[in-house]
């Protein structure tokens, strides 16, 4: 997604790239939007019942910031109940509720409870129903989580509603408790005829009575109640069909009129992007109901499952959007401290999607632009502390709960490789203790070590359970023709990692042209890797197509030289100014020589004993003398 508020929330990512300012504005939006909801926790006075069904019948106007509403609720008792309470914000007024038909008691507090004393006590195990009527004005702020605003020239009303991450008490009677998915819900929106509802699930029915039209959706699948929404407007309603690897659905697009043909522009590419997720991931989730999008008041978007809420439809935010009916609407992420599961995966998937439709250059454009972002300061986890959880800018963070995150995922698609990275994530998010349901961090590194049969802990403890990211400093040098000694060392952005364990990409450009890219298994610090070659080695690029988190490397050429060579070769003057006379001793035949700068990259190559450096500015220089006997580094001074 790239929600607006929503557990996971999302990065409005373009067509190839998004700028690290876009990302630090939407996050400051989100931020904002989430404000005044992010100290609510889940209701401890909520954990002792399991939510089974919702029926919810809303009657609403989008000209009017009011709802009125029954909603019947079917739960089972996790201990002996004699009351039940509900999250509900005080601002809502409750009128009646009823068991079996029966009046009961209730009572609204200040601490947005609704507690209802049941009939009798309900024993453990058992289930019940209650139905609540109640009505009022909703709480909004800003882009809260029910909004009643205009669209368009004419200033037509809509009315749309956003839930995450704790907002859905705002307007109706529920349970926030994250860890608490419902198995089924029924909604019926009642609103004046002239306009069209949304919902989540399939729209099973409509009728009219005396100037109103309810709409009835269903929804069968556990969906936790931040998902839930609802929208209402004279949208324009077009679809796109879905046939492929056994998944045959509609992806319906609701619309303002004045931007229905722009989008049915835009959204076409869903069907694309989707059957890639399906190739990648298994099926659409939902695919026995519907995708859709429905545009709404606010430039991001929210993922709410089947029916993404869109401010606009750039092709970034639909497949981020689309992205999380995966990857934070079939598995949510069980805390706040694992948002990363829900951010990181929909950004990167909207990075497979640049990959997938535009090619190799523009998906290293993505993670050059990625990577500048989580660079651009020195410290931060993936993975948030308590202390974290507190802070709505720290969970919704660009940079790190989904820049970091996601190129996180693209180092271990790396580490592993294609077959076992994805085969992970297929495992991972149809595993039936997971799917419709629930993980943490832990669950993730399980499914990746059983595929690729590797350990991950030090690997997840470098790059999601601590901070920062390496700096490196690479020396190389060819002491033979066919052999190349290059040297890591690293420096660290943040004490909090000793070493930053990582498959370190070379590329060895060759003097005639030659290309020839290495993996270095970097384990410590001042390790040096000998490694085959079959020509000469001109220059290296560290990391050339930019798979690894790191800033402001740095490639050197080293200088290290058989005795023999040394001996039987001089150059002189050093430091020089002008020629550079080079002698050897009667063993050994000259070839030639190449001049690289302090960078390792090769300035020029010359066959003449009498080196003429009257072109070069002044500086440290490296100059490689090739010879029958092999080759001789050396230092060089240029006045």
């Amino acid at each position: 997604m790239v929600r607006f508020l929503v557990v996971c929330f999302f990065i409005l990512l373009h067509i190839s790239s998004v700028t690290a300012q876009e990302l630090i504005e939407i996050a400051e939006a989100e931020s904002k939007s989430a404000a005044t909801k992010i100290h609510f926790k889940a209701n401890s006075n909520t954990s002792n019942y399991d939510i089974t069904y919702h029926k919810l019948e809303f009657s609403v106007d989008p000209s009017v910031a009011a709802i009125s509403g029954k909603v019947t609720t079917t739960f089972t008792a996790l201990n002996n109940l004699s009351t039940v309470t509900f999250d509900l914000d005080d601002n809502m007024t409750v009128t009646s509720v009823t068991q079996n038909g029966n009046t009961l008691s209730f009572s609204q507090n200040s601490n947005d409870e609704l507690v209802i004393t049941l009939q009798a006590t309900l024993n453990q195990g058992n289930s019940t129903s209650v139905v609540i009527d109640y009505n009022g004005n909703p709480t909004s702020n800003g882009f809260g989580s029910f909004e009643v605003n205009t669209h368009g020239t004419a200033n037509t009303p809509v009315l749309w509603t956003l839930s995450e991450p704790y907002g859905a008490l705002g307007w109706w009677p529920c349970k926030q408790d994250l860890n608490d998915k419902i198995d089924m819900i029924d909604v019926y929106i009642t609103a004046p005829e002239q306009y069209v509802s949304v919902s989540n699930g399939l729209e099973q029915s409509t009728s009219t009575n005396l100037g109103f039209k309810t709409t009835h959706f269903k929804h069968q699948y556990p969906i936790p109640a931040y998902l839930i929404a609802i929208a209402v407007t004279n949208y324009e309603t077009y679809s796109h069909d879905v046939s492929h690897n056994d998944n045959n659905f509609p992806i319906v697009n609701y619309v303002y009129p004045e931007s229905l043909t722009s989008a049915q522009n835009s959204t076409l590419v869903t069907v694309d992007i989707m059957e890639h997720f399906i190739d990648l991931f298994g099926d659409y989730p939902y695919k026995n109901e519907k995708y859709g999008h429905a545009q709404f008041g606010w430039g991001g978007g929210m993922e709410h499952t089947t029916v993404s809420f869109m401010g606009n439809f750039s092709r970034g935010l639909i497949a981020h959007e689309l992205a999380h009916q995966w990857f934070g609407n079939k598995v949510t992420c069980g805390s706040w401290k694992d948002i990363w599961l829900n951010e990181g995966f929909a950004t990167y998937l909207s990075g497979l999607t640049i990959e997938h439709l535009d090619g190799d250059l523009s998906f290293k454009n993505w993670r050059s632009s990625t990577i500048n972002s989580v660079t651009s300061s020195t410290n931060g986890a993936v993975y948030l502390t308590d202390i974290d959880t507190t802070s709505v800018s720290r969970i919704f963070n660009s940079r790190l709960s989904y820049n970091k995150g996601a190129m996180v995922l693209h180092m271990l698609r790396k580490k592993l490789g294609d077959t076992h990275f994805f085969e992970a994530l297929k495992n991972y998010i149809s595993d039936p203790d997971l799917a419709y349901n629930y993980a943490k961090t832990p669950d993730l590194i399980a499914h990746l070590e059983t595929a690729s049969g590797l350990d991950l802990e030090e690997f997840f403890n470098d790059w999601i359970y601590n901070q920062g990211y390496p700096t490196y400093n690479v020396n190389w040098h060819q002491p033979e023709t066919n052999t190349i000694n290059i040297t890591l060392n690293q420096t660290q952005s943040d004490p909090s990692v000793s070493f930053f364990e990582a498959n370190v990409p070379i590329r060895l450009n060759g003097t005639n042209g030659e290309v020839l890219d290495i993996i270095l298994n970097n384990t410590t610090n001042g390790q040096t890797f000998v490694e085959n070659v079959t020509f000469t080695v001109n220059s290296i690029d560290f990391d050339p197509d930019t798979h690894l988190i790191s800033k402001n490397n740095n490639v050197t050429l080293g200088i290290e030289n058989n005795p023999f060579i040394a001996e039987n070769i001089s150059l002189f003057p050093n430091p020089v100014n002008d020629i550079l006379t080079i002698e050897t001793s009667k063993n050994i035949t000259f070839k030639n020589v190449i001049i690289y700068n302090t960078l390792g990259k090769e300035i020029f190559t010359t066959s003449n004993k009498e080196v003429n450096l009257s072109q070069l500015n002044q500086g440290i220089y490296f100059i490689k003398i090739f010879t029958d006997a092999g080759n001789l580094y050396q230092k060089i001074i240029k006045e």
